[in-house]
């Protein structure tokens, strides 16, 4: 998409962009659901882009209800946003994003929050088929705050954040969940509602998966022997997983260098969402940017809930 497009540099052009992609099937009022039964409001008091509900006659506009909501930014700015953040392979920086739209460094901030809170999908959806492989794996990544090492003592990975990640080889979907700990009690149900039983799972030889999985179709290979496809069937790897957690740690280290635990989740929804919907699966950044600005409604965010001060709406 071309930078100098009117929705990146005019506010009325990417209300109208926005407009068109959340009311794709009819102008929708946000506090009643009654479809084009409304009128724009014209006049020298009112917001451009206001419309008023004649079933519930209460006024409207396309950020009504969305992470958008009672936003001082312009929509042009937010749309922006969305395209560079969608777009960047391994992210953008809240700096960069700051200097991309002139706006301060905690506006740039909260504005990556609220787009990764947009990328964000906790709804498990099963992933594989009959006998499709399904990667799993885990990684370390930072200090867990609970757990941080004192001066000299050795960094062992109990001592890192943990997260679990699984991608469905076939359809290159991607999900991904901060975790406490790799016990099988904590692993086994975010597993079990997200991989379906007749697919095939693929791991490394850690022993908790074999616990895990000693009923099910499942492929080892041992890295500790330096094995990273099974001699006796290349079917059996992990390398797709691998591939995607070198993509997470080269954004984490290279443009993000730091990330609290609180925050860690919405920048894994961010790397699963560029990940799930990447190029290579017929999803360009524009396609990319548009499905994250139709995912906007219903998930407000505020800053305090950004800054992770209180969990108050």
């Amino acid at each position: 998409m071309d930078l100098t497009d009117k929705i990146f540099t005019d506010a009325d052009a990417a209300r109208a962009h926005l407009e068109k992609l959340q009311w794709a099937n009819g102008r929708t009022c946000p506090h009643c659901g009654t479809v084009d039964n409304s009128v724009k409001l014209e006049g020298k008091s009112t917001r451009p882009g206001v419309y008023k509900c004649r079933d519930c006659r209460k006024p409207f506009s396309v950020t009504v209800g969305t992470l958008f909501e009672r936003s001082h930014v312009p929509l042009n700015k937010w749309v922006l946003a969305v395209h560079l953040l969608a777009s960047s392979k391994k992210g953008m920086s809240s700096h960069q994003l700051m200097r991309s739209l002139g706006v301060t460094y905690k506006t740039a901030w909260f504005m990556a929050h609220r787009i990764r809170e947009a990328m964000r999908d906790d709804t498990p959806f099963p992933m594989g088929g009959e006998g499709t492989p399904v990667e799993i794996d885990e990684t370390f990544i930072g200090f867990d705050p609970d757990h941080r090492p004192e001066p000299g003592q050795k960094v062992r990975t109990g001592m890192k954040m943990k997260v679990l990640s699984l991608v469905d080889r076939e359809s290159g979907r991607a999900k991904s969940y901060v975790v406490d700990n790799l016990r099988v009690s904590t692993l086994f149900p975010i597993i079990n509602a997200n991989v379906t039983r007749e697919a095939r799972l693929m791991t490394d030889a850690a022993a908790f998966y074999g616990s895990m999985f000693w009923n099910r179709k499942h492929g080892v290979v041992n890295h500790q022997r330096d094995e990273y496809v099974s001699a006796l069937d290349a079917e059996i790897h992990t390398n797709t997983i691998e591939g995607y957690f070198s993509i997470f740690k080269r954004g984490m280290r290279g443009i993000y260098q730091h990330c609290a635990k609180r925050h860690l989740h919405r920048y894994l929804a961010e790397f699963d969402f560029r990940y799930t919907n990447r190029t290579a699966l017929g999803i360009d950044d524009t396609a990319r940017a548009a499905k994250v600005l139709k995912m906007i409604t219903g998930k407000r965010l505020t800053y305090r809930r950004a800054d992770g001060l209180t969990c108050a709406a």
